[in-house]
């Protein structure tokens, strides 16, 4: 989710709210029972908004907390940044003319997603996974579960705006086509209708949603 809503004006997102909201569509029996979150925390030092990307992050965090205590679980992984030195991008490439440059990358994310749905699935601890990515590397745990675990109904949701015209772009059916349902994009409309309060009151400080969201 955080790719598709970098660039938007839709960050002070409810997801509890939102994907409620969704899957009714798909089915109107259908209750939420938890959302598994999974993030990492920004690199002050590398964005645009310095420390207040990191209190930002930590407002919106500890606001779904607060509200969805017991429906909302965080799970951390970590970024890491080092020096890469790639080819310049031209065509045809020239490996020998190179650049210096800032390597991100998100650990643990892709792991903690897979087992955590995998242990789910096996505890059989709900009769409903849905799935929020378009990350192929996803692909394997969808399809463990599918084998091992038939009565699970597995869920889609392919997290960008709705494609449009020439802009289309096909499912991912790497993932697609272990699960029982697909919802192929997210509409502005429905995230601006599951916005968090501005302001949302606490035993203590209030927390306020960031003056740059």
């Amino acid at each position: 989710m955080s790719a598709y809503l970098r660039n938007t004006n839709f960050k002070w997102l409810d997801p509890f709210k939102l994907f409620q909201a969704i899957i009714k569509i798909q089915n109107p029996s259908s209750k939420i029972i938890k959302i598994k979150y999974f993030t990492a925390p920004v690199k002050a030092n590398f964005s645009s908004h310095g420390q207040e990307s990191s209190k930002a992050q930590n407002s919106y965090h500890r606001a779904l907390k607060y509200i969805y205590s017991d429906n909302i679980e965080i799970i951390e992984g970590y970024h890491t940044v080092e020096a890469g030195f790639p080819p310049r991008y031209k065509k045809p490439i020239d490996k020998n003319d190179r650049v210096e440059i800032w390597k991100f990358e998100k650990k643990q994310t892709d792991v903690n997603i897979a087992l955590h749905m995998y242990r789910d699935a096996i505890n059989e601890s709900n009769i409903q996974q849905i799935l929020v990515s378009n990350d192929s590397d996803l692909e394997l745990p969808l399809k463990l579960i599918k084998k091992d675990k038939p009565n699970i109904t597995l869920g889609l949701i392919i997290p960008r705006a709705k494609p449009i015209g020439k802009h289309y772009r096909p499912t991912n059916k790497s993932l697609s086509q272990h699960v029982d349902w697909t919802r192929n994009h997210i509409l502005d409309q429905e995230c601006q209708e599951a916005q968090l309060d501005e302001k949302i009151p606490t035993n203590k400080k209030p927390i306020l949603k960031p003056y740059y969201w």
